[in-house]
Formats: C-alpha cells, sequence, structure tokens
C-alpha cells in the first residue's frame, strides 16, 4: 500500500553499495561481514574467507584448504593463477556485454531511419512493433505505426512520465552495473526487477489522478502493447514490455496512498539504510555490535556534556554488553 517511488529508494541502496569504494561503520548494521575476501588472500598459504556466517565459510574454506593451498616449494600459489584466468573471463564477459549493447543499439537505430515526426518528440515508425523511449540527452518517444489512438494517448502518457521522471538515466545506470557484475546470477534477477519497479512507479505517476473508467482503459492498452518478458537491450523502457500481469493488477486496485503510509515507508527506508548500507562496527574484543541497549547524555554545570552508548555485541564468548564513553574509553560489562 506504500507508494511505488519507495521502491526507487531501496534500489538506489542497492546500487550505491556496489559503486561506493568505502563504507560507514554503524552498530545498527546487520551484514555479517564487510571483509570476505582479505586484500593479501593471493600470497596467503592458507586462503580463507570470512562471510561472517560459519556454515558458509566451513563449505568454501574446506575446498579452499583442499585444492588451492600450496604445497612446499611451489613458487606460485595455485589460486594466483585461477583468479587470473577468472578475471580474464570477466574481462572478456564485460567486453561481449558492450559489444553487444552498442550493436542492438545500432541496428535499433537504422530501423528508426524511417521514423516520422508527429509531435514534439513523439515519432512514428513502421519498421517497430512496440513503443518506447529512446535518448539519453534528448530522449524521443517511438509509436509503431497504425497504433489505436486512444491506446497512443495512453502509451504517450507513460512514456512522457518516464522522461520526466528521468527513468531512462536510471535505467542505464542499472545496465552499466549489470555489465560490471554479470558474474553475479542475483543481479540478472534483480536487474528484471528493477525494470519492473521503474514500470510500476510509472504507472502510478500516470493514472493517480484518473477515474476508474480511466484507469480501466489504461489496463487495455497495457495488455494490447504486451510484448512479454523480452531480453536485455539498449531500448530501455518498451511500454509493454516488463511485469504486465502485476501491473495491470496494480492499475486495477489502485488506491491514493495515505500521507501515514508515505512516512511510515520512509522511516522503513531510513532503518534500511541503517542496517544495511553500512559496515558492522568491530568490537574491541573482535565481536560485532547487534543493538543498541541504551544512550546517555549528562551535562553538569561548569563541565563538558558526556555521552555514553550502552551495547550488545555479539563474540567469540558469546553476548556481552559495552559502554562507549565520549572520551573514547570503552567498559565492558560481561
Amino acid at each position: 500500500r506504500a507508494p511505488k517511488w519507495i521502491r526507487g529508494l531501496l534500489w538506489a541502496m542497492v546500487a550505491v553499495r556496489l559503486v561506493c569504494p568505502f563504507g560507514i561503520k554503524s552498530i545498527f548494521s546487520l551484514l555479517p561481514s564487510t571483509h570476505t575476501i582479505e586484500t593479501g588472500i593471493l600470497l596467503d598459504r592458507t586462503p580463507a574467507v570470512n562471510s561472517g556466517i560459519p556454515a558458509i565459510n566451513d563449505g568454501i574454506n574446506g575446498m579452499l584448504e583442499q585444492y588451492f593451498t600450496p604445497a612446499i616449494g611451489d613458487s606460485v600459489n595455485p589460486l594466483q593463477v585461477w583468479l587470473w584466468v577468472l578475471a580474464m573471463v570477466w574481462v572478456i564477459g564485460m567486453a561481449v556485454m558492450v559489444i553487444y549493447t552498442a550493436v542492438s543499439y545500432w541496428r535499433l537505430r537504422y530501423r528508426l531511419r524511417d521514423a516520422v515526426q508527429v509531435e514534439g518528440n513523439v515519432y512514428e515508425c513502421g519498421a517497430i512493433d512496440a513503443a518506447f523511449v529512446m535518448g539519453i540527452r534528448n530522449p524521443k518517444i517511438y509509436l509503431p505505426a497504425g497504433m489505436d489512438t486512444e491506446n497512443a494517448c495512453h502509451v504517450i502518457a507513460h512514456e512522457k512520465a518516464h522522461i520526466h521522471r528521468k527513468d531512462h538515466w536510471w535505467k542505464l545506470l542499472g545496465l552499466v552495473l549489470l555489465t560490471v557484475h554479470w558474474v553475479n546470477p542475483v543481479l540478472w534477477w534483480g536487474y528484471r526487477l528493477f525494470c519492473r519497479d521503474i514500470e510500476l512507479a510509472c504507472d502510478e505517476y500516470v493514472i493517480r489522478n484518473r477515474s476508474l473508467q480511466e484507469r480501466a482503459d489504461y489496463s487495455q492498452a497495457l495488455l494490447a502493447c504486451s510484448r512479454g518478458q523480452g531480453n536485455i537491450t539498449p531500448c530501455p523502457l518498451a511500454f509493454g514490455e516488463v511485469g504486465v500481469k502485476s501491473r495491470v493488477e496494480s492499475v486495477l486496485n489502485y488506491k491514493q496512498p495515505s500521507t501515514l503510509m508515505a512516512d511510515i515507508a520512509t522511516v522503513l527506508c531510513v532503518l534500511a539504510v541503517l542496517c544495511f548500507l553500512t559496515d558492522p562496527l568491530t568490537t574491541p574484543t573482535g565481536g560485532r555490535g547487534i543493538g543498541v541497549q541504551s544512550i546517555r547524555l549528562e551535562s553538569h554545570e561548569r563541565a563538558a556534556a558526556s555521552l555514553e552508548i550502552d551495547y550488545l555485541f555479539l563474540g567469540k564468548e558469546g553476548i556481552r554488553s559495552h559502554t562507549i564513553s565520549s572520551d573514547g574509553s570503552v567498559h565492558s560489562h560481561g
């Protein structure tokens, strides 16, 4: 029941984690580990990972110890050879995706060579079978020739909303991140969901002030222009390409989100940022914080204010309590 644009904030958090080279430490972080692979693992005689999850560590480290531990007298660590090979595969994969995207883009541009301007930035072309937005600096809307007039009105409204929301920029950024992280299968699934959420938010933007009959007509246009799931292409914003079923249900069941729901969703986003966009705070005994217990701020006359934070952390000896004072001292309470 929350506004669909909230999902964009959550995807922005994913993008920041993928591109940001550093992290901010916080006792609120729920990430199990931020140093899964140490920088010196290539030269380590006993390579190991630390995911923060013992079951995963045991499985991976057992394999690393069995197959990648160098024998006495070896001049090269086996992991150095394999990681070099895998790095080359990663680079080749990125190059293939870039070439595929460039070729697909120019093939589409060639098909649009006979497009005719209808009005403003709206063009009509007989060589395409779906409406979409194309372009970065000066995006244009392309419609297939002979599209029903009523459907065309809904399509144009939808694509103009995409341009207004700068969705053509955000989807391009998503495609760039997918190209860099193509080896991660979760990113392929995430990119598909990201595209669906962009369309859901755009649909909501278009129909939020429309009557039930107008929303029904909009849904009919979605069904008429549906094209299945499609492939990853440089054509960024096709009207009926992604998640048509869920989008039709969302449009027909749309209710204006209340201010309270928007506020609650915003607070949840802030909490998600604190928990997942920050790195775990390493404690003095090698554990990690798992929750704030209490915060005390005291001020005395003719003295500086003092701040004390009690928090719980999980270490090798179990759950213990610590107090951090404003003077930097840490006291363990057992």
